[in-house]
């Protein structure tokens, strides 16, 4: 180390991020010492500080391993830090700090409600941030944030917030094109306006009953999980689309022509029929559908799901070429009047991987059919994976229907495999 010019000493250590190293570093010898101001990237791990003598303490470390560096791009704190704390570090490195990320434990630690100004309220020092991810989060109130202009991604996990709050703190970033919210509770009408963002993924606890209104004309990649009213009306540029509901109903989804649709994924306990056919209808393009939801039924009743027609449903979608069914909507699809009277012409084009889960042993002749034909008809596939899922033992049938599973892979041993 000692024969190589200071630049390339100086461009190796600036590779360095973890906090503990750049201290050791500094006391190494002079030259890296003199070496660490280039660094861009700091990470302060969890337990970093969990030794402290008496007399320091974590926002002065923080402090005074941030304040040397020149030209500081990331920041990544995980250990305990104080609100005064934070606004001191982004007063030396807010302009050129790109990307910040921060466990807030605003929800575990309730003396920090009466901090003044708020965590929240210090990244506003941090005009020029691209990249803004924060972890446990309170926002009971809105934020009080200038425009940040060149943040274009906002990631937040576990909060608990206000609709308002939440509203206002999306007009502060109206250049996203990445918003993820996962794991926050509290909310319970959502409205988003984002004109450039591209992928948006929501994951919201409760009781599962929030409305969704997103308007995201560019919107890409939209997962989203927790609401029961789902309004996206521009949906040109949609690719890949995944909802679900794992504690509540899913009423009334309402999207727009989803031309561009390839990947298509809804779960959970309970969706209206209603829903579940208008997504199938509009989702006619789509390559790679998963379907898993256990019943239907417009309010407390659980009920079946109506027939679904099994060649006018691959008829509807010509171009699936994936295809995953859980459960009660494989049994809805088994209905042996569909296979009747099957034009000699049909064929299923594009299929080549079916992935079926089988949770009861009623109706096996007509699971076996649908089975049986999705071999069939299908004369591109190249892979069906069937798997048996706490299937009830003690039914007269079961032994019978899981006999006939496996002949059938007995068949078709290189296409059928059964866990």
């Amino acid at each position: 180390m000692e024969l190589l010019p200071d630049a390339v000493v100086q461009y190796i250590l600036s590779t360095i991020n973890n906090a503990k190293d750049v201290a050791s570093c500094n006391c190494v010898s002079k030259k890296f010492k003199d070496s660490m101001p280039y660094i861009t990237s700091l990470y302060f791990p969890r337990s970093i500080f969990d030794n402290l003598e008496d007399g320091q303490t974590s926002d002065c470390i923080v402090m005074q391993i941030v304040s040397s560096t020149f030209q500081l791009k990331d920041l990544v704190v995980y250990c305990p830090f104080t609100s005064a704390g934070l606004a001191s570090w982004l007063v030396f490195v807010g302009n050129s700090l790109k990307n910040l990320e921060l466990r807030m434990d605003s929800l575990v630690d309730h003396n920090m409600v009466d901090e003044n100004p708020s965590k929240l309220e210090c990244i506003n020092a941090a005009r020029n941030l691209e990249s803004l991810r924060l972890w446990g989060v309170l926002m009971v109130g809105a934020p009080k944030w200038d425009t940040f202009q060149k943040l274009k991604t906002l990631e937040i996990v576990g909060a608990k917030m206000e609709d308002s709050a939440l509203a206002e703190a999306l007009r502060a970033t109206p250049n996203l094109t990445h918003l993820v919210l996962l794991g926050c509770e509290g909310l319970g009408t959502v409205w988003i306006e984002l004109l450039h963002l591209e992928h948006c993924k929501l994951d919201f606890y409760g009781s599962g009953n929030c409305s969704l209104t997103l308007t995201a004309p560019k919107i890409e990649y939209l997962e989203v999980q927790g609401f029961s009213f789902i309004r996206v009306r521009e949906t040109n540029c949609l690719k890949n689309l995944s909802v679900a509901n794992n504690t509540g109903r899913v009423y009334m989804v309402d999207f727009g022509k989803l031309l561009a649709l390839e990947s298509l994924s809804i779960r959970g306990v309970q969706w209206c029929w209603d829903a579940i056919n208008k997504m199938l209808q509009l989702a006619s393009e789509v390559k790679h559908l998963y379907m898993k939801v256990e019943f239907t039924g417009d309010f407390g009743a659980l009920l079946p799901f109506p027939e679904i027609d099994f060649v006018d449903f691959f008829k509807s979608h010509p171009k699936l070429k994936t295809f995953g069914i859980h459960g009660a909507m494989f049994a809805a699809l088994c209905q042996k009047n569909s296979l009747q009277n099957v034009d000699s012409s049909f064929m299923i084009p594009c299929l080549e991987e079916v992935v079926l889960t089988v949770r009861s042993p009623l109706n096996a002749e007509q699971k076996m059919n649908t089975l049986e034909s999705l071999v069939k008809f299908g004369k591109t596939l190249k892979k069906m994976k069937i798997k048996i899922l706490r299937m009830k033992s003690s039914h007269s049938g079961a032994d019978d229907f899981f006999e006939e599973i496996c002949r059938f892979r007995y068949m078709n041993p290189k296409l059928i495999s059964i866990e």
